[in-house]
């Protein structure tokens, strides 16, 4: 038997080893059960996988994100294994793995209960415990067809080889542009098949290197998401490396249910979505809309000492102004369909910025107003699928907080490098301050438009621009708008949860379209740059992420209601609405309960309502022209003098405190 020589690559350590024809990448790291894969030449292989000579492998351990991918894809197999056991007529849609978990789509005649799930679980977890064997078999094109005749998703996905990524969200974990391939679920001890899904692969060696997993929930999903196809049954499910791991999971997502927005928006009196108006549509209530004018007050406080101009947009416009902008050709599916009015067609206004370009090329402009930063609080509509919508995280009908900066190429590094800064520093100022950065450049489709040398400054500026933050910086190829790369700000919340927040996008294109110019210092005709900047990126979502960071509680300064004031007795009412009427005075939100609640009562509803300052009077107060504070934590502070309490409060509003 002969010998081949491999390169183990661990971290920064490589490895050579000589080992015999017919080693697996498993004998290689014989005896570490954390290892579930291994990097062969950049790609993904099974353990099974027989080294050849030259091959530098790279083990991939369970933990790493790799790793969690094909445990959770393995055991999306392991459940629609359980699913045909119990549900023999159940046809396959597709099972990837997702953020934290997995899910697998079925066509089944009726949708799955809550009791379905804990049948499933526990003949999941029977299967586990018979170890069977995951094993690769490749199949050509006509095998495939004929084995998994009987399931007719499989076979449109064959069908779709080498577009299946495009054609349906979570098919490139079953089929790409290569060869097919089958994963048998082999009996360990007979070498019997036991079921059998087309697949790309690894997976993990068996089904005993699942650790730990739950199904989550079942909800309805259209094939390849259209609305056009048949609905389907898609079950959730988690799987982690260890117990105390989904453990720990499972208490996240406790915690992050109680910040839902959309549960506090309903119980704090904040918005609603009202059927009559349609999905993915808010209205803000009286609270609500407290909260969103301060965010927006504040806002717009800083635009204006940063030198931006407001403008304003329409919320339609004639077709031909996307055509120019290349947002119809590019960005038609997420657009509201046309009304036609006087023989033309009208669309909702899904960007702003094409509306901006037209502000800037009103008139003539000189290189003495560059850069010109313009900015606008512009309601844009988008046609989100039904099955995406999501509060107010991901709407219909939504708010920009939307600037467009045009300048010279020579101003663009300083410009985006104090743009990133007012954007950190601004999110900072509402309370969120874990970031990273996010860099997203173009790949080789056709969705982008612009020449490369483009490309490449655009992309080039914005790197700079990135590194000078100090702040860990991420690729995402392939995740540019088709005009131009992107920064996004990722901010992580109060549970650790990453939001994507602020994005700034370089464009050399739109200027062009439009025939943007400007008069430079010599005469003559130059094309400015445009920087893309939404800073919220909607406000409502960005309502919705504070609102799920605070878990309701606001600072002081975006509070709905800054303080309250509790009588201990009815003959203490008016002594407290003098204290309110002298807040208000100064500007300060604040209310006195007068019902007929009993105290502690009132302090509940107080405390229910997530007011940050309790405002307590009795005899002893009224003698002293004092108040006492009682805070959102159950602490007390006594005997404060009218005037102090009033400062207190108005100075955690100036400093933008939590209290």
């Amino acid at each position: 038997m002969s010998d081949v020589r491999v390169i183990i690559q661990r971290d920064s350590e490589r490895e050579e080893r000589v080992v015999t024809t017919g080693t697996t990448a498993a004998a290689l790291f014989d005896g570490d059960r954390s290892i579930v894969a291994a990097r062969v030449g950049g790609q993904l292989k099974d353990l099974a996988y027989e080294v050849a000579e030259g091959d530098e492998v790279e083990p991939v351990g369970i933990t790493s994100q790799d790793g969690l991918d094909i445990l959770r894809h393995s055991t999306a197999h392991v459940m629609a294994q359980a699913v045909q056991e119990l549900f023999p007529e159940a046809k396959l849609g597709i099972g990837p793995p997702i953020k934290d978990g997995f899910y697998y789509d079925f066509d089944v005649e009726t949708p799955f209960h809550p009791d379905d799930l804990k049948r499933i679980e526990k003949k999941m977890q029977e299967i586990i415990k018979r170890g069977q064997k995951f094993s690769r078999r490749p199949v050509t094109d006509e095998a495939a067809r004929e084995e998994l005749a009987a399931e007719p998703y499989k076979l449109e996905l064959i069908g779709l080889k080498g577009s299946a990524a495009e054609a349906a969200e979570g098919a490139s974990a079953e089929v790409g542009a290569g060869e097919l391939t089958i994963y048998d679920n082999l009996d360990a001890k007979s070498g019997e098949l036991c079921w059998k899904d087309l697949c790309r692969g690894p997976h993990l060696p068996t089904t005993r290197n699942i650790p730990a997993f739950k199904l989550m929930r079942s909800a309805a999903a259209y094939w390849r998401g259209s609305e056009k196809n048949p609905q389907l049954q898609r079950i959730y499910g988690t799987a982690w490396p260890t117990k105390d791991e989904l453990k720990a999971y499972l208490d996240f997502l406790v915690e992050a249910e109680k910040r839902d927005h959309r549960k506090l928006g309903s119980e704090l009196d904040l918005f609603s979505f009202p059927d009559e108006l349609g999905s993915g549509l808010a209205v803000f209530h009286p609270k609500g809309g407290i909260i969103r004018r301060e965010m927006e007050a504040y806002s717009r406080k800083r635009h204006e000492e940063a030198g931006y101009e407001f403008v304003n947009t329409p919320h339609i416009t004639k077709a031909k102004l996307f055509e120019t902008s290349g947002h119809l050709p590019h960005y038609m599916e997420g657009m509201f369909p046309p009304m036609e009015f006087e023989g033309q067609d009208y669309y909702l206004k899904a960007m702003n910025c094409p509306m901006h370009n037209l502000i800037f090329r009103a008139r003539g402009r000189s290189y003495r107003e560059l850069p010109l930063r313009l900015f606008e609080f512009g309601t844009v509509y988008r046609y989100e699928k039904s099955g995406v919508v999501h509060g107010l995280t991901r709407a219909r009908g939504f708010t920009q907080d939307d600037s467009h900066i045009y300048c010279t190429r020579e101003q663009a590094p300083d410009e985006l490098d104090s743009l990133l800064t007012f954007v950190l520093d601004l999110l900072r100022d509402y309370g969120l301050s874990d970031f990273y950065l996010e860099l997203s450049t173009r790949d080789d489709s056709d969705k982008f438009i612009g020449s490369d040398e483009q490309w490449a400054e655009a992309t080039d500026l914005l790197r700079q621009a990135a590194e000078k933050q100090g702040l860990e910086l991420v690729m995402d190829p392939g995740g540019a708008a088709y005009y131009g790369p992107k920064i996004s700000v990722q901010a992580k919340d109060a549970i650790g949860r990453t939001w994507q927040m602020s994005t700034i996008q370089v464009d050399f294109n739109q200027p062009a379209r439009f025939e943007l110019e400007y008069t430079a210092a010599d005469g003559s005709r130059q094309q400015p740059i445009m920087l893309h900047r939404a800073l919220f990126g909607s406000i409502e979502r960005f309502f919705a992420v504070l609102l799920e960071h605070y878990a309701g509680a606001f600072p002081v300064w975006l509070a709905p209601v800054q303080a309250v004031g509790i009588p201990i007795g009815d003959s203490h009412v008016p002594y407290l609405e003098e204290f309110a009427a002298e807040a208000k005075a100064k500007g300060l939100r604040v209310e006195v309960d007068s019902s007929s609640d009993r105290m502690q009562k009132k302090i509940r509803n107080a405390q229910r309502a997530k007011i940050p300052f309790m405002i307590i009077a009795g005899d002893d107060d009224m003698a002293a022209g004092a108040v006492s504070f009682r805070y959102r934590d159950g602490s007390q502070k006594n005997g404060i003098p009218k005037a102090e309490a009033i400062a207190e409060i108005l100075d955690a509003v100036e400093r933008r405190i939590q209290v």
